[in-house]
């Protein structure tokens, strides 16, 4: 599982696949989120703007995402 690093309260789905370089560009995040194709904690996910906070699991492609809080 690979783990991201946020400053943020918060990510939102689709900026995650994108800061994880799992999708090229906002738009190719948008299509494969409608096309629900990405999981949050287990349940199909179509919410591009889905908060994703530090336990979360996002599973897209075969690959687990979960982020956690930058040290400060």
């Amino acid at each position: 599982m690979k783990t991201i690093e946020i400053t943020t309260e918060f990510i939102k789905l689709q900026d995650l696949l994108k800061f994880a370089s799992l999708v090229s560009t906002g738009g190719e995040a948008k299509i494969v989120i409608a096309g629900e194709e990405v999981c949050v904690n287990g349940e199909r996910c179509t919410q591009r703007g889905k908060k994703i906070r530090p336990g979360d699991v996002v599973t897209y492609n075969g690959q687990d995402l979960t982020v956690s809080y930058a040290d400060q």
